[in-house]
């Protein structure tokens, strides 16, 4: 299994805190006050998030809730990886998506595009979400990793915060107009892990190990 390491200093550059976009300033606050009392949102583990970036949250992934949920609680903005049909999910989608900072992802091929916005905004002292199961998962449980978050970790040096998100399944399972239903929602951030930045993401059961590992943290948070 792929042993974890102390963050090189040489890779990534200590982070001071980043302003945040236009849209986090007006939305984070009522956002986070609104799944609190409407959704009795609980918040666990956010010791483990360091001050500042550079750092990785990597977590399941149900629906759009789940960023929601994420940006509302991690102080640090956090540019998330998505897909092409949350880009893309109505003509106003990718204006906010480059607003603040999404990096958009092909799933059907390598986007090494992608990969080196990512580690750009590591290198850059930035956070950077995850969701290593790609696709949202239907049926309401954690999904297969895909080697991509063990790629941009072992690139990276970065640290992996995992996070486990109940409650977001629930509220949309089949909602029309993706209103989301009264449902408790519940986040947990577990330790942070760093994985030795040497060549080894070249190296596919490197990678496999390192996901395994990743997802195994995702699950342990959602028991």
């Amino acid at each position: 299994m792929m042993r974890s390491t102390a963050l090189d200093p040489a890779v990534l550059r200590p982070g001071a805190r980043h302003p945040l976009p236009l849209l986090y300033r007006l939305f984070r606050a009522p956002a986070r006050r609104l799944l609190e009392r409407v959704f009795d949102l609980a918040v666990e583990g956010l010791e483990h998030l360091p001050a500042t970036g550079p750092y990785i949250v990597a977590a399941n992934h149900h629906n759009y809730l789940d960023g929601v949920v994420l940006g509302a609680v991690v102080s640090e903005p956090i540019r998330f990886i998505v897909m092409p049909r949350v880009w893309r999910a109505t003509p106003l989608h990718p204006l906010f998506h480059r607003h603040v900072g999404s990096i958009p992802i092909n799933l059907e091929r390598p986007d090494p595009g992608a990969l080196r916005r990512a580690l750009g905004a590591l290198a850059a002292g930035r956070v950077v979400g995850i969701f290593p199961e790609g696709p949202f998962s239907v049926r309401g449980r954690l999904e297969r990793g895909l080697p991509g978050v063990a790629l941009l970790a072992l690139r990276s040096g970065a640290p992996v915060i995992p996070a486990g998100i109940t409650g977001t399944y629930e509220a949309l399972a089949e909602r029309w107009g993706h209103i989301p239903r009264r449902s408790a929602l519940r986040v947990r951030f577990g330790p942070p892990r760093r994985f030795l930045p040497d060549g080894a993401h070249r190296r596919r059961t490197a990678r496999q190990s390192v996901t395994q590992r990743i997802m195994d943290d995702i699950a342990a948070l959602l028991s």
